[in-house]
């Protein structure tokens, strides 16, 4: 299930609010011993988590299906996407941020109202317990959840219809998304040589999808550690092509391009009159989302 972006907060007793996460969205199934994480794509993440899985094996659950996100909290304890990119390093511990139950104890609970899968996932996890916690529940006060959000500096708030039920695949007006931070994602079709000291690439061009083809949004050229430069660097070559995917093609010299194949999650401070980025800036690619979402009409 899936939030609508909605400019404007959301007020009213039928909505709940809790805080949204920058991480990657996942899926936890279990059945009996055997575990399996998966991303909104479908690929498996199961073997990259490996302390998440065993905390997930020792919930007192052997039949059940979780809904969250993997994020990383910075020292202030906001979520930011790009500390994903460096997990494993001291002090960089991943965290399971469970917001929905969707199977318990073998029982499909995806036609049940929200509060009800709340209850049972409290049941669950009533803490946090190591990797593991339920997502972070704001007032029933849509602008002081939303103000809460902007003083913590977090991504944004996700307001829910507190008696809906879960709706696998479909993006949702009864789970809303408003964003205090300027982040999306947007697909990599191109990038410029490399200048001075810098191995690899100097900028990406980026794009999003307008009715079938993409259109050009701009150089991303800050937010890359050596670290992603070569692993994008590596990725890129693979999907080498001749012909730009733009259309119309970008006018960047010296450019070359890709196959539309990567979405890049992406800061910006905001968007200029003619459609590009301003002072957008690399935070990591997205394993969890296709480039045929990644389109001009949503943008955020």
């Amino acid at each position: 299930m899936l939030a609508s972006l909605s400019k404007e907060m959301v007020t009213g007793p039928e909505w709940v609010y809790e805080e949204k996460y920058d991480g990657i969205r996942a899926v936890a199934y279990r059945d009996g011993d055997r575990l399996r994480i998966l991303s909104r794509t479908g690929q498996d993440l199961t073997a990259g988590f490996p302390v998440i899985v065993g905390d997930l094996l020792e919930l007192a659950d052997p039949d059940v299906v979780l809904d969250g996100e993997l994020v990383v909290f910075d020292p202030s304890g906001v979520s930011r996407f790009q500390l994903l990119q460096r997990r494993g390093v001291q002090g960089m511990r991943t965290v399971y941020a469970v917001f929905d139950c969707l199977r318990s104890q073998g029982r499909d609970l995806l036609a049940r109202p929200l509060d009800e899968r709340r209850k049972r996932l409290v049941e669950l996890i009533p803490k946090r317990r190591g990797p593991l916690m339920t997502s972070r529940r704001l007032p029933r006060d849509g602008e002081r959840a939303l103000a809460t959000a902007r003083e913590k500096s977090w991504e944004g708030v996700i307001a829910k219809v507190a008696t809906s039920p879960y709706e696998p695949g479909v993006r949702s007006r009864a789970w809303l998304k408003i964003k205090v931070r300027g982040e999306s994602e947007f697909v990599i079709g191109g990038y410029t040589p490399p200048q001075g000291s810098r191995a690899e690439f100097g900028a990406l061009l980026v794009g999003l999808y307008d009715r079938g083809k993409l259109r050009y949004t701009g150089k991303v050229g800050t937010g890359y550690t050596q670290d992603t430069l070569r692993d994008l660097g590596v990725k890129m070559k693979r999907l080498r092509t001749d012909a730009s995917p733009f259309d119309p093609p970008s006018r960047v010299a010296d450019a070359a391009w890709v196959k539309p194949r990567l979405v890049a999650q992406l800061a910006y401070a905001e968007w200029t009159a003619d459609g590009k980025l301003r002072q957008p800036a690399f935070l990591g690619l997205r394993i969890d989302k296709k480039p045929e979402e990644c389109i001009w009409a949503r943008r955020e």
